[in-house]
Order: C-alpha cells, then structure tokens, then sequence
C-alpha cells in the first residue's frame, strides 16, 4: 500500500476519533438528557392527571344534586307562600294589639 493511502487512512481516523465521535457522545448525552426530562415530565403529569380525575368523579353526584333541587323547587315556593301567610297573619295580630 503506497504511503499516501496509508496517511489519508490515518487522517481520516484521527479526523474520526478525535472529532466525529466526541461530537456525536454530546449529542447522544443531550439527547438521552432530554428523554429522561421529559420522563420525569410525564410521570409528574400522570400524578396530575389522577388527581384531576378523583376530584372531578364528583361531577354526576352534583348533577343528581341539581336534579333534586329542581324537584325541590315547587315545594320550596309552596313553603314560602305559607311562610308568607303566616308572616302577613303574625304582623296583624302584632298590629291589632297595638291599636287599642
């Protein structure tokens, strides 16, 4: 083999080692970085997630607590209309008594 080819082989390795391959560990590094972030990211959002779900499970117990208190309203107005009476009954008598 004709020394030229043997100094462009060993140039070329060098050029290699010395460049290419700690270049090529960075990007590796950064890279595995960024996945292990964005693995912790995930678990955190997971965490998150559950959490959102127990405290929205509520949601169709509220919803029958709604349905209930429209039910509820006619008899809360039935309620208030006698209250009334009874009211407008008290601040006459009160009223008679005062008026000798």
């Amino acid at each position: 083999m004709p020394l030229a080819a043997i100094v462009i082989w060993i140039v070329t390795l060098l050029i290699i080692a010395l460049v290419i391959v700690p270049v090529a560990v960075t990007l590796l590094r950064r890279a595995l970085n960024a996945a292990w972030a964005i693995e912790g990211y995930l678990a955190d959002m997971s965490t998150a997630g559950g959490r959102i779900a127990t405290h929205t499970g509520a949601i169709p117990a509220l919803d029958d607590t709604l349905e209930t208190a429209a039910s509820m309203h006619p008899v809360a107005e039935a309620i208030e209309a006698k209250t009334g009476a009874v009211a407008g009954l008290l601040v006459a008598r009160a009223e008679h008594r005062r008026s000798p």
